[in-house]
This record gives structure tokens, C-alpha cells and sequence, in this order.
């Protein structure tokens, strides 16, 4: 049953989001407004070295107040190609330049809600460059793939965009894919 859309106007706008109210009607004639957020896409990126561990930060989200771990990552910039901006916010946010880049995922945290999309990278190991330039994590660290069941189950995966990506590339590991 799809929606049909008559319009939609911004009720407010930065360079971060802009929050809108559409007027839908549902295939039943129900007509209501609805409210939704557009935002930049975002690219994150996993940098798996050879020993099998994954380069995360640990970091605070103030929104939920919750501390977890998730790979580096941010919106793309205009312009910005999405697996450009996974390698230069892996280097802006812990001082790693990424591998070879191999697109792992595209989630769509809450297609409810906004028209965010998250791309997430797999990188064949990194090479340290430096230090962050932004810092975002109170540490990073390179973390066994193999303990990402163990670290969600336990809510210490804060971002749904890093369960998504880890919880792939592992079982892609233990299938041998």
C-alpha cells in the first residue's frame, strides 16, 4: 500500500538536517500531515587487519547518554564521494589511513522518520598516518571481530549503522565468505 504524497514544506533547516511536514493520504483516504527529517548521507568505515580485529571507537552520544563503540565515520560532503568521505573521517578520527575500501552495506537507520542512508566500508587493514585531528572517541582500539556478538548483547554497539556493518562482516568471516 503505498502513500500518496500532495507536498512537503521545511519547518526548519541547517546544514545538518532539514526537518519538513509532508501532507500524505493513505490508500484508504485518510489524509494527515507527517513529519520527517532529510539529512546528508553518512559513510563509516571497518578497518579489519590481519589478525582479525577491527579498528573502533569508543565513544559518549550525548543524545541517548550512552557510551559504545562504533566505527569512524560522518556525513559526506557535497560533492564527496561515499567511500572518500569512510577513508578521510577514518583518518580525521583516529589517525588511520584505510586500505583497500570494499562497500559492505547501505542501512537506512529509520526510513520512518528521515531518508538518512549509512554506508559502511570494509577496509583491508590500516596504516597509522598520525594523530586525530577530531576527536570524537575517548579511545580507539582495535577489537577483536569476533567478540561483536558478545559486545551487542551486552549494548555496547551504540550505533545501529556499526551493529549492522560488524554483525555482516562477522558472519561473513565464520561462513568463510
Amino acid at each position: 500500500m503505498r502513500w500518496t504524497v500532495h507536498g512537503e514544506r521545511s519547518i526548519y533547516d541547517s546544514p545538518w538536517m532539514d526537518v519538513r511536514l509532508a501532507d500524505v493520504e493513505l490508500p484508504d483516504g485518510r489524509r494527515f500531515d507527517h513529519h520527517l527529517v532529510r539529512v546528508r548521507p553518512a559513510a563509516g568505515v571497518a578497518a579489519v587487519d590481519g589478525a582479525g580485529r577491527v579498528l573502533l571507537i569508543w565513544r559518549h552520544r550525548f543524545i541517548t547518554g550512552a557510551w559504545g563503540w562504533e566505527v569512524p565515520g560522518g556525513r559526506v560532503e557535497d560533492g564527496e564521494d561515499p567511500a572518500e568521505a569512510a577513508a578521510r573521517e577514518l583518518v580525521e578520527e583516529t589517525g588511520y589511513r584505510a586500505g583497500p575500501l570494499e562497500h559492505v552495506v547501505a542501512v537506512r537507520p529509520s526510513p520512518g522518520l528521515h531518508d538518512g542512508i549509512h554506508h559502511i566500508f570494509r577496509a583491508d587493514g590500516a596504516e597509522r598516518i598520525g594523530e586525530p585531528t577530531d576527536v570524537e572517541a575517548e579511545r580507539i582500539e582495535w577489537v577483536p571481530l569476533s567478540s561483536v556478538p558478545e559486545l551487542a548483547a551486552r549494548g555496547e554497539i551504540g550505533s545501529g549503522s556499526t551493529l549492522a556493518g560488524l554483525l555482516l562482516l562477522h558472519a561473513r568471516t565464520i561462513s568463510g565468505g
